[in-house]
């Protein structure tokens, strides 16, 4: 089994920032990716940033440049670095793990753009 635990959501201005982390328990190792995703009202889920275990990253164009997902192995967690936020990146964001072929998910946190 893996745990995530996502925190380091809230309410922003846009334009503001933001850095989510994701602490990793469990079956898990350094090599294992990981990823965030998020849900917005009345859309469906999407991929926003991952990364491998190498730390190969790949991003949803419409974070590009604005967002940057890192990890350190040592404390089993990722980050999700967030800046210039927009209205349209408020969602629940969601951490992602996979081992063995099994995804698991985070509980999700928070994020709400809005002057």
């Amino acid at each position: 089994q893996v745990q995530l635990v996502e925190s380091g959501g809230g309410l922003v201005q846009p334009g503001g920032s933001l850095r989510l982390s994701c602490v990793a328990s469990g079956m898990i190792s350094s090599i294992n990716p990981m990823g965030w995703y998020r849900l917005a009202p009345g859309k469906q889920r999407e991929l926003v940033a991952t990364i491998t275990g190498g730390g190969r990253t790949n991003y949803a164009d419409s974070v590009k440049g604005r967002f940057t997902i890192s990890r350190d192995n040592a404390k089993n967690t990722v980050y999700l670095q967030m800046n210039s936020l927009k209205p349209e990146d408020t969602a629940v964001y969601y951490c992602n793990a996979e081992v063995f072929g099994v995804r698991y998910w985070g509980r999700g946190i928070r994020v709400t753009v809005s002057s």
